[in-house]
């Protein structure tokens, strides 16, 4: 059986959700390591020599950078399924490549959203792609 090596829209959304997760890596690590230093940073961090974790010690915005890059780990388990059931069933079609292009357009605005402390805009823009990955997910099903 020979497959259609082509990418479809789903799979192109995740390798670029997944792109986005270095970047919010970068976004988070680099103040990090500035604020507590590499005494701190390149460690063992174990509890008793640290006293507290370390996101309890960085600055309330690079503490919200460290919250929303796990976020997005939670959140791209839940998309990488969504794309894997679409795309290995065939059933990538106009809307499950909208929803993945929403999920992706979510998680990029849900950054500066959390960075910048905006309420209620953070909660709606995770919604968002909370819904979209739960659209597609029905879509494979029905």
């Amino acid at each position: 059986m020979i497959h259609d090596m082509t990418m479809t829209p789903e799979l192109t959304a995740l390798t670029l959700a997944g792109l986005l997760q270095v970047v919010q890596y970068a976004l988070m690590s680099i103040p990090a390591n500035l604020e507590l230093g590499p005494g701190k940073t390149l460690g063992p961090r174990d509890p008793q020599r640290l006293g507290k974790p370390l996101i309890e010690q960085v600055s309330p915005r690079t503490g919200r950078l460290f919250r929303a890059l796990d976020n997005h780990f939670e959140g791209l388990i839940l998309f990488t399924l969504a794309v894997v059931v679409v795309t290995l069933s065939g059933q990538s079609n106009a809307l499950t490549a909208a929803c993945g292009w929403i999920y992706l357009a979510a998680r990029v605005l849900y950054v500066p959203a959390y960075a910048f402390g905006l309420v209620p805009w953070r909660s709606l823009i995770w919604m968002t792609g909370f819904a979209a990955t739960t659209v597609m997910l029905l879509a494979a099903l029905f």
